[in-house]
């Protein structure tokens, strides 16, 4: 156990020493406030113009929608908690240190998991704030409030679906060892096979969409606005379990090729 929290130091060391990591999250929060306040004044304005009546927006409910944008530099941050470690070689100075290579990857995972899930919360806080304080007013219906009872469990979902996103980034890293692939690779599985699949329109492939890591952290988060034009059909549990499951087999797959190939 001391291994591992050895390990667990020496990669937050390493994820704050480097630039990437502040200029990624700089990014995702003003990602998440321009996208929650777009996504926020687009649906009261069509609320609006549909005369605005019984129309009740949390603040939250905005920021639940645009982590399906901001989940994007989330994954290019966890990325390079591994991807640039085999760009410049230092993985085998990694190796050499912890030689279990199973606690290397619970170390980045325990690394990134609560610093993504902090980063969520915080930046979809302040996404909430600034959602409330420029759709609140009367131009756009003042149809915007912030309950305190249900914007909190909002901040806290995205938190726990950015953290869960970015730990399987991980383990794909470790599986494709380079950042363009494992970046197309957690792509197609976010956001172009699930596409794909809805294009098709057939009720196996869309079945198997909602499935995906994406519409399955939307069912978790409890959204509507999403592109299947609803809720997503099962609960937030049945979509928490599926996000488990697709992050268990990233680094599943990642541990088994990082223990078999050499550094």
């Amino acid at each position: 156990m001391s291994t591992l929290w050895q390990a667990v130091g020496a990669e937050w060391g390493k994820l704050w020493s480097v630039r990437s990591t502040w200029w990624c999250l700089a990014g995702a929060l003003v990602l998440m406030v321009l996208s929650a306040i777009t996504l926020g004044g687009a649906t009261a304005t069509e609320a609006l113009r549909d005369g605005g009546a019984g129309v009740r927006l949390t603040a939250g409910e905005p920021v639940v929608s645009a982590t399906s944008f901001v989940q994007f530099a989330m994954v290019a941050a966890a990325m390079l908690v591994i991807t640039s470690e085999y760009a410049s070689g230092s993985i085998r100075v990694t190796l050499q240190a912890t030689p279990a290579r199973g606690v290397v990857l619970a170390a980045k995972a325990l690394v990134v998991g609560p610093v993504m899930f902090a980063a969520g919360v915080v930046s979809g806080a302040v996404a909430a704030a600034s959602v409330y304080v420029v759709l609140s007013a009367d131009v756009f219906g003042g149809l915007v409030v912030m309950p305190i009872g249900e914007v909190v469990p909002d901040l806290l979902g995205a938190g726990v679906f950015l953290a869960l996103v970015s730990v399987m980034t991980v383990g794909v890293g470790a599986a494709m060892r380079s950042a363009a692939g494992t970046l197309t690779a957690v792509f197609m599985l976010l956001m172009g096979l699930p596409l794909l699949l809805l294009m098709t329109g057939a009720p196996v492939a869309l079945d198997a969409s909602m499935r995906l890591p994406t519409f399955a952290g939307l069912a978790f988060m409890g959204s509507t606005d999403n592109l299947t034009g609803g809720p997503i059909p099962y609960s937030a549990g049945e979509g928490l379990a599926w996000l488990l499951a697709w992050t268990a087999a990233a680094l599943a797959t990642g541990f088994a090729v990082l223990r078999r190939r050499d550094a």
